[in-house]
């Protein structure tokens, strides 16, 4: 349990250090100026242990400033009537005045600055030898008084600039959180602008082509023949498309509640492949943890856009879909054994840069390169188990 409290008290005495340095120094300073000093009295036990009391006071002083200031006051009064080591007795005092000024207690600030004043002078006075002038007593007195107004002056002006700049900070938080809202705010607007330019242009086009193969289909049945499976392929992928349109604008509209498509509808993409006249084989290997989603959507995207390359450039082929699932990473591949060659350049489309940038984008890496027995692999992994 000891170990656990250490970084607390070590940081409280980092902060606490210079402090108890200060008051060892003043009290080094007291001390010394005590011996030396013709007319000071000899220093007993008791002085020396007020001298440690004020020096354990300033310590806590950052902590505890009214009952430091009280503590330092009384040890430095009682210390000058016994000793009378002359304006020195008054350097610990003048600190606890400006350390209690500066954390905003000025009422105690004043009232000790006038108890110490008021002994000091009543000793002087009291204690005076029969020729020495009241002058040089009045010029002490005076001098203690605008060293103690000065103390009392810079803890104000001290709590007034730290004040002032944490309002300064303040509000640079305040203009930044302002700034970030403004561009969620734009970023809100961009997205119902694309939303509205997609509803508008492929909405419109994706419904036809649905449409008008609906309309093939019923036409066909009606007429005693069975619709071609290219025509059934047609309308399918026309619905999905439709389906997966709408979650890209819910997405747009309002990202946290859109049903985002995953590895879950990896099948129903090997089904609709398979629709096209595309055999396609499904291997799936691991236990499926909890994926991030911008991971999950990866993944199938890229499953997705290698089939539709498979399905346009491949010729007749089949496709092996492979997704390997593991605690530090997750891998989707899509395998075929069409016409693609090592021969021949590959020129890589939209839609192996679109893959290349949203795997890249969650620290992963894709593959890419064809068989030398003719066929392709694209190949993604990523990482599950640091930074994206």
């Amino acid at each position: 349990m000891l170990h656990r409290r250490l970084p607390f008290y070590s940081a409280t005495m980092r902060r606490d250090l210079p402090y108890a340095l200060g008051g060892l120094a003043l009290g080094v300073l007291l001390l010394g100026n005590a011996a030396l000093t013709p007319d000071a009295a000899a220093v007993e036990v008791l002085d020396v242990a007020l001298v440690l009391a004020m020096a354990v006071a300033l310590a806590a002083c950052r902590r505890y400033p009214v009952v430091a200031l009280g503590v330092v006051t009384v040890a430095m009064l009682a210390v000058h009537l016994r000793v009378h080591p002359g304006v020195s007795a008054a350097f610990p005092v003048l600190g606890a005045v400006y350390l209690a000024a500066w954390q905003g207690h000025r009422s105690a600030a004043v009232v000790a600055s006038l108890a110490f004043l008021g002994g000091f002078l009543a000793r002087d006075i009291s204690m005076a030898p029969a020729g020495q002038p009241g002058q040089l007593i009045l010029e002490r007195t005076a001098l203690l008084l605008g060293w103690f107004v000065a103390a009392n002056v810079a803890g104000l002006v001290g709590r007034q600039r730290r004040a002032y700049l944490e309002q300064v900070e303040q509000r640079a938080i305040e203009a930044e959180r302002t700034r970030e809202e403004m561009a969620l705010r734009r970023a809100g607007e961009e997205r119902l602008r694309i939303a509205r330019d997609l509803h508008d242009s492929l909405t419109h086009s994706i419904s036809v082509i649905k449409v008008q193969a609906g309309i093939a289909v019923h036409l066909a049945r009606k007429h005693g023949d069975a619709p071609s499976a290219t025509l059934l392929a047609i309308q399918e992928a026309s619905g999905a498309a439709m389906r997966e349109l709408r979650t890209t604008l819910d997405v747009l509209r309002a990202p946290t509640d859109a049903d985002r498509v995953g590895l879950a509808r990896v099948d129903e993409l090997a089904e609709r492949t398979r629709a096209v006249g595309v055999p396609v084989q499904v291997t799936v290997t691991g236990q499926r943890g909890d994926l991030p989603d911008d991971v999950d959507q990866a993944g199938y995207r890229v499953i997705q856009e290698a089939l539709t390359n498979v399905a346009r450039h491949a010729g007749p082929a089949t496709a092996h879909i492979q997704v390997e699932y593991a605690p530090a990473g997750l891998t989707v591949a899509v395998t075929d054994d069409g016409r693609a060659s090592p021969a021949e350049p590959l020129t890589p489309g939209v839609g192996l840069r679109g893959m290349r940038e949203r795997v890249t984008a969650l620290g992963g890496t894709l593959r890419t390169a064809a068989h030398d027995d003719h066929g392709f692999t694209v190949r993604a992994t990523f990482p599950l188990d640091g930074p994206r």
